[in-house]
């Protein structure tokens, strides 16, 4: 009977390797790749929080980087702010100039040419929020500053599973490829359109703007859902371009860097591995890191962009 027990598990095991599962202590790609992009698992939140009308309000590692994100912004901008106003003839230098140059820069060439001058005022603050948050976290997101931790823990700290230090080694860094945070953003944008086009023309007028005047009424039945489904696809868009740029890169950079423990794994041999990572693993990791650092200004440039022109759109009414 335990014969016959031990060549029935014996069976299942070879069936599952030659299924492709994977064994104790093997490398799996896909699961190291998904953890370093995901939040934090809900056996691993930073801190544990109430769950009110069925939402867990625990802090996850992507809420972690928002609240650090926001709370280094507010601060550092403050501080910079306050001291060049108190000068007694206030003169940009260092940050203050980059900073001064970068409100410029949004000012005139995202939100004046869209918005027009009556209104840059009004919605310069937002959009330089938008560009600068967004910015600041997808940069953040490249810094491997948790992988470090896990190092120094790994090998000098010891610290227990449950600690704070290891649940904050769980889930990814950048917040902005994690679709309910681009989705918020955008829903920020969202809301913007509807406010510009009613103070710009009045909230019943806004409405009426969505589609063209004087066309036979036909033509309405078929305009309408149009316009309306294209107030949903904006935010839409914004979400899922922001959020698959921001995520894209990583999983490309640890497939590739991947390769260095798979051609270990299977075949044995730690000098081929070693070759494959210096030849091939690291000069494409780096190409790709160098590109993410391009796509971190671009994605941050594109998504304010777009939605000054969103903004505009609604302002500047043109059928």
């Amino acid at each position: 009977m335990n014969a016959a027990q031990h060549a029935d598990d014996t069976h299942v095991e070879d069936a599952h390797a030659a299924a492709g599962g994977h064994g104790e202590g093997e490398y799996d790609a896909g699961e190291v790749i998904i953890e370093h992009i995901a939040n934090s698992p809900l056996d691993h939140p930073i801190l544990h929080g109430p769950h009110i009308a069925g939402i867990d309000f625990s802090v996850t590692k992507h809420v972690m980087m928002l609240w650090l994100v926001a709370g280094f912004l507010f601060i550092v901008i403050t501080l910079a702010t306050r001291r060049f106003l108190a000068q007694e003839r206030p003169i940009p230098a260092g940050f203050m100039n980059a900073l001064d140059a970068v409100v410029q820069f949004v000012r005139d060439s995202m939100v004046r040419p869209n918005v027009g001058a009556k209104w840059v005022n009004t919605w310069t603050p937002l959009i330089l929020t938008l560009f600068v948050f967004i910015l600041t976290a997808n940069a953040v997101g490249l810094v491997p500053m948790f992988e470090v931790l896990g190092l120094v823990d790994k090998a000098i700290l010891h610290t227990s599973e449950e600690s704070l230090l290891n649940s904050m080694l769980h889930g990814g860094a950048t917040a902005t490829a994690n679709y309910n945070v681009t989705a918020a953003l955008a829903t920020i944008t969202f809301f913007a359109i509807i406010v510009a086009g009613s103070l710009a023309h009045g909230f019943i007028a806004h409405w009426k703007n969505l589609v063209p005047h004087g066309l036979a009424w036909p033509i309405y039945i078929l305009l309408i859902p149009i316009e309306v489904m294209g107030m949903f696809v904006k935010p839409f868009a914004l979400t899922m371009r922001l959020a698959a740029n921001m995520s894209g890169g990583h999983i490309a950079i640890l497939a590739i860097l991947s390769l260095v423990f798979i051609f270990n794994q299977q075949f044995g041999s730690p000098l081929l591995s070693m070759g494959v990572g210096a030849f091939v693993g690291v000069p494409l990791a780096t190409g790709i890191l160098a590109l993410e650092i391009i796509v971190v200004l671009v994605q941050a440039y594109v998504f304010a962009l777009l939605t000054s022109v969103f903004v505009g759109m609604a302002i500047n009414v043109h059928h």
